[in-house]
């Protein structure tokens, strides 16, 4: 069963969606909001399986409520459905943690089929938004990476990131790299120092970002 809560400011539509949603087997729909400040509150109880966000709402905004759920709840998948299309909007969306973004003209359906590939770890988008989005990509507008920073991690230490990155464990890496368990440890606080960061998918995404991956 995948929980879905929604946050949307006009009711015919929140009540809408959360027909359509309960009305549909393997789906629930318990609550929904009309703001982020009443989800937020609510959330605490129990956490949704996704999310369905609007953008502009009352009060705070949407891109302003997922970025408090993603800080609270990393686990929680988080759509945009909303009518905003700017590419603007989408890359804060996407920034702030959304894993997909729909608008709101999307039919049931694929809507119902956005929400189960989002379960499943997808990212559901809108045909034409995707298409912006590779547009961007391809005319350097959107993830440019910086150059890497010279003599940030020593070489050993990348080579451990790497194998971090690819899913290995700690004594996968042990093994692969010849060394103890213990040094791969004593490596990867010297990462989480050199990165600033406490966890490995921290340190993953944070190389990423500064080019080192």
């Amino acid at each position: 069963m995948i929980n879905v809560m929604i946050v949307e400011d006009n009711a015919t539509i929140r009540q809408g969606l959360s027909m359509l949603i309960d009305a549909t087997e393997g789906f629930c729909c318990p609550c929904s909001f009309g703001d982020c400040e009443s989800m937020l509150q609510a959330i605490v109880q129990q956490p949704p399986d996704i999310l369905l966000m609007d953008i502009g709402l009352p009060g705070m905004s949407g891109i302003e409520g997922i970025k408090k759920v993603k800080a609270s709840y990393p686990n929680v998948d988080i759509i945009v459905l909303t009518v905003y299309e700017e590419n603007e909007t989408v890359l804060q969306a996407l920034m702030a943690g959304a894993c997909g973004y729909l608008v709101k003209k999307t039919p049931p359906a694929r809507l119902l089929d956005a929400i189960r590939d989002a379960y499943e770890g997808g990212s559901p988008m809108s045909s034409h938004i995707a298409r912006r989005l590779i547009q961007l990509y391809q005319q350097n507008q959107l993830f440019k990476r910086p150059a890497p920073p010279e003599n940030l991690l020593t070489q050993r230490e990348l080579e451990i990131l790497t194998a971090l990155a690819d899913g290995k464990t700690y004594q996968g890496i042990s093994q692969q790299l010849y060394i103890s368990v213990d040094t791969v440890r004593y490596h990867i606080r010297n990462i989480y120092r050199k990165l600033h960061v406490h966890t490995v998918s921290e340190a993953v995404a944070q190389a990423f970002r500064k080019g080192l991956l």
